[in-house]
């Protein structure tokens, strides 16, 4: 048999980072990749529910998430894989361009929903959200490189563009709400 999954190593409520260092899995970076690394699950069911065309933007988005959760997971930078750089917050932003010019705008808010691609891309919104307010307050206890948090919050809006391009190609629509109520808005 091969040797098995487990180690036993954390069953005391420590881990080791990648540079050697014991913490308490309790520790704000720890907390910090476990969200990245939630977020990335989420974002592997979204892919799974959406078109080839997310698919491989959903891709591109979790390796470079993946290389955020290792970048967090070390207080060493020579030990990280692909540091975070201004220049992947402006790949966000131009795919943000692109995608908007394909969608109508919306002067309302929205209800998070519609195709099961958009409802679990609004999901990763949310988990990306969080995982910036964690890191957040990450960067006010330790050093961390700033453009991760540019990176997560350009990345939560274009999980937003792309939850509503997803109803525009898969859904019936966005679902708004107003002060008049809810009504749907058909992207055509």
């Amino acid at each position: 048999m091969d040797k098995p999954i487990y180690t036993k190593k954390g069953d005391d409520g420590e881990t080791t980072l990648l540079s050697g260092e014991k913490v308490d899995k309790a520790n704000e970076r720890v907390n910090a990749y476990g969200t990245l690394d939630e977020l990335n699950a989420s974002l592997g069911v979204a892919k799974v529910y959406s078109s080839e065309f997310i698919q491989e933007k959903l891709q591109k988005i979790q390796e470079k998430v993946f290389f955020i959760t290792s970048e967090l997971a070390s207080k060493n930078s020579k030990k990280v894989i692909k540091p975070t750089t201004g220049q992947d917050t402006k790949n966000l932003e131009a795919l943000i361009d692109e995608i908007s010019k394909k969608i109508p705008p919306s002067k309302h808010f929205i209800i998070p929903g519609g195709s099961p691609s958009a409802a679990f891309l609004h999901l990763s919104r949310t988990i990306c959200r969080r995982a910036e307010r964690i890191i957040i307050r990450l960067s006010k206890q330790e050093k961390i490189n700033s453009e991760i948090v540019k990176y997560l919050n350009r990345l939560s809006d274009l999980l937003f563009i792309l939850a509503r391009y997803a109803n525009l190609k898969e859904g019936r629509g966005d679902q708004l709400i107003s002060r008049k109520g809810i009504s749907w808005q058909k992207l055509e």
